[in-house]
């Protein structure tokens, strides 16, 4: 069982988690949520859509303009309390690696910290458990925030991904964060090159079979665009072949973009592995 805020997923359920940037400078939407209004439409939208998750990040993940913990929370912690307040049942991530940030969010009614740096701040773990909200422990190769990799080696990628994401896992339960709403993240792009990432795909059973549910966030990344040579906005069917191979191997979490396609390949996937049955049956019974 998967808990989180106040939902509670089934061994079996596939979760979308949507994205809502309130950056201005996002690599994929360029800014369209950073302002309220938009970004309340978009958690609309993607609710009504099938998202169970709301994450929202206040810094993009690459390299830009310095913006401190301040400015990071004046962007999240008072868009968290309004969707908190819209949104009583939704499941609310906040994507961020600062415990003070942490601190925040998780007053203003967050239930989830999405740490997609591999703990480059211990503290964050610590407020997740003095929250008792969940954790996301992500593998970044050991990479600084808002940094792109440069020539990283690994003797075995995916044996670096199980020993840090379960490193981290533990000792967030050994703090005190709940074991049910722990998530491991293997981190596409983070730390790592396309090959990297691909190879961690193609072996995400060796993570289910750790016992800890999957999150991936694979949503138009570069891995996808260097593969297919595609650019930004041309990287859905990449990324949707992608959460294919992911949930046929065991993922339950999938941080995306478009919730609603998204949401149609899950399905499909659940239906062909005989744990969703079809919408409509009617073919040969007419």
């Amino acid at each position: 069982m998967l808990r989180l805020g106040r939902r509670e997923f089934g061994p079996h359920e596939p979760v979308i988690m949507a994205i809502v940037n309130r950056t201005p400078d996002s690599f994929y939407d360029r800014g369209a949520t950073f302002r309220d209004e938009p970004a309340l439409a978009r958690v609309e939208q993607a609710v009504a859509e099938g998202a169970a998750i709301i994450d929202i990040g206040g810094v993009k993940a690459g390299p830009g303009e310095e913006v401190t913990a301040q400015e990071e929370a004046r962007r999240t912690v008072g868009f968290v309390a309004e969707v908190r307040r819209r949104f009583p049942d939704v499941v609310i991530s906040v994507d961020t690696w600062r415990a003070e940030v942490g601190e925040a969010v998780c007053e203003a009614g967050a239930d989830l910290l999405n740490d997609a740096w591999g703990g480059v701040d211990p503290g964050l773990a610590e407020v997740a458990a003095r929250h008792r909200v969940g954790l996301v422990c992500t593998h970044a190769g050991g990479a600084q925030p808002r940094t792109r990799p440069h020539r990283v080696t690994y003797d075995d990628v995916v044996a670096d991904i199980l020993d840090v994401t379960v490193g981290l896992a533990e000792r967030a339960v050994a703090l005190g964060v709940p074991r049910e709403s722990v998530l491991i993240d293997p981190g596409h792009d983070f730390g790592k090159n396309t090959r990297h990432s691909l190879e961690a795909t193609r072996r995400l059973d060796e993570m289910v079979a750790t016992g800890w549910p999957v999150l991936v966030s694979l949503s138009n990344k570069d891995f996808v665009g260097e593969t297919l040579d595609r650019p930004v906005k041309e990287r859905l069917l990449g990324t949707l072949a992608t959460t294919a191979v992911s949930a046929w191997l065991g993922a339950r979490v999938y941080r995306v973009h478009e919730v609603a396609e998204t949401r149609q390949v899950l399905e499909m996937v659940a239906s062909i592995a005989g744990h969703r049955a079809p919408a409509v049956a009617r073919r040969g019974l007419a």
